[in-house]
């Protein structure tokens, strides 16, 4: 199962956010999405953990827990939306 993980404090990196969910289970990626003019993460990121269990564990006990001082919430990921190109 994809996640998507809002609300990560700037300093969040992909080894602590793969850190985070560990306890809940196998943990196949775990990716911050970083800003790339600036180098500097945007805020949210995706760990995809293939236990489905272990995944909605992990929903129900980190959404709405502190992480870095912030209040993280945590969902299942919806599938990306093809957005329309720019015909510039």
């Amino acid at each position: 199962m994809n996640l998507y993980v809002s609300n990560l404090g700037f300093n969040t990196d992909d080894e602590e956010l793969k850190n985070l969910f560990t306890p809940f289970g196998d943990v196949s990626s775990a990716k911050v999405i970083m800003d790339k003019i600036m180098n500097k993460s945007r805020g949210f990121g995706f760990v995809e953990m293939p236990d489905d269990t272990a995944a909605n564990k992990a929903i129900a006990e980190l959404n709405g827990a502190m992480a870095d001082g912030r209040s993280i919430k945590v969902s299942e990921a919806r599938p990306r939306e093809e957005r329309p190109r720019n015909k510039w």
